[in-house]
């Protein structure tokens, strides 16, 4: 049995789905193998869900209960090779040397900084969850309607990623780097892997010891939009998230510039990427899964540049100055 969500179905509603599904199956004396639920196949502009239900034999279920690993899915577990010749996975080293290594890249202002990055994590995650639906409905306008949830795994896959790496004592740059790590990881689609790799870029700048000025900020958030440039093809004007992004760089770096602490340029860019990002509506996709369904995208912006604009304005409430100018 395989429920397939094609991109706009929650997997709440999925799984409501299902208990039904099983129910009237089991009543009937068949007897379920395993099932599958959840987003294994999507498509562009779609709502609803697929329902695929095989016979078995005996051959057929040995191959359908072993192990997968691959990229798009994953069941059950290899075996373990014998202890003579065991070999470690990449998660086995990372589990095996992560905590010490994290803490002595870092130091007291680098954890500090690490425990602020979590936080400001843990506010986008609450933040996104809360704007799910909105960025769904956005999202469906000339699209599959699915980054609202596909942000909602990022942003907490994100959060706890992060809570981790300061538990292991990791300083701002490495926990930004795990949560990154974990974002392109979890969320799906192009949006996943661009946050990774933005969020990656910040960490490799920021570093883990020392509190990063603002001009250090500032360049940061020059090297993410970079990174994006680099890896996903688009650029702006193509009606995504870089149309919100690159008018927040360029006010941050300004602002900076010209003397402001990062917290208050980034409040003010923040309020400049959420007007970018309004504007987009008035804009035509050129690339993406969009771009067949451009004419009808226009009067409502973009859902990549709105959720990016969202975090930058949450992170903003996260980082308020203090009468001293302190976080």
């Amino acid at each position: 049995m395989i429920l397939n969500g094609l991109g706009r179905t929650k997997y709440e509603e999925l799984f409501v789905v299902w208990g039904e599904v099983a129910r009237l199956l089991r009543d009937r004396g068949f007897v379920i193998v395993e099932p599958e639920v959840g987003e294994l196949v999507t498509s562009l502009d779609m709502a609803g869900c697929s329902l695929t239900v095989m016979w078995l034999d005996d051959e057929l279920e040995r191959y359908w209960t072993a192990p997968a690993d691959t990229p798009a899915y994953k069941k059950g577990a290899a075996e373990v090779p014998a202890a003579a010749g065991e070999r470690r996975t990449d998660g086995d080293a990372e589990t095996a040397t992560a905590t010490p290594q994290l803490a002595e890249l870092s130091d007291d202002e680098g954890r500090n900084g690490g425990r602020l990055v979590a936080r400001a994590f843990e506010a986008m995650a609450e933040m996104l969850a809360d704007a799910e639906e909105e960025l769904g409905r956005i999202d469906a306008i000339a699209g599959d309607g699915d980054h609202g949830r596909g942000m909602v795994k990022g942003s907490s896959a994100a959060r706890d990623a992060a809570a981790k790496a300061v538990d292991d004592g990791a300083g701002q740059g490495s926990v930004l780097t795990a949560a990154g790590k974990e974002w392109a990881a979890k969320a799906g689609g192009t949006s996943g892997v661009l946050w990774g790799a933005m969020l990656s870029a910040l960490g490799a700048r920021l570093g883990d010891t020392g509190r990063p000025d603002s001009a250090t900020v500032a360049a940061a958030m020059r090297d993410g939009y970079d990174a994006l440039i680099k890896l996903g093809g688009a650029a702006p004007g193509d009606k995504t998230m870089l149309d919100a992004l690159l008018p927040f760089v360029e006010e941050l770096e300004r602002r900076v510039a010209d003397g402001e602490p990062w917290q208050q340029a980034w409040a003010a860019s923040a309020r400049v990427a959420t007007d970018a990002a309004h504007a987009t509506a008035e804009m035509r996709p050129k690339v993406g899964r969009a771009r067949p369904l451009a004419e009808r995208s226009v009067g409502t912006p973009d859902a990549g540049a709105t959720s990016l604009a969202m975090c930058a304005v949450t992170v903003a409430d996260c980082f308020t100055l203090t009468p001293k100018g302190e976080r």
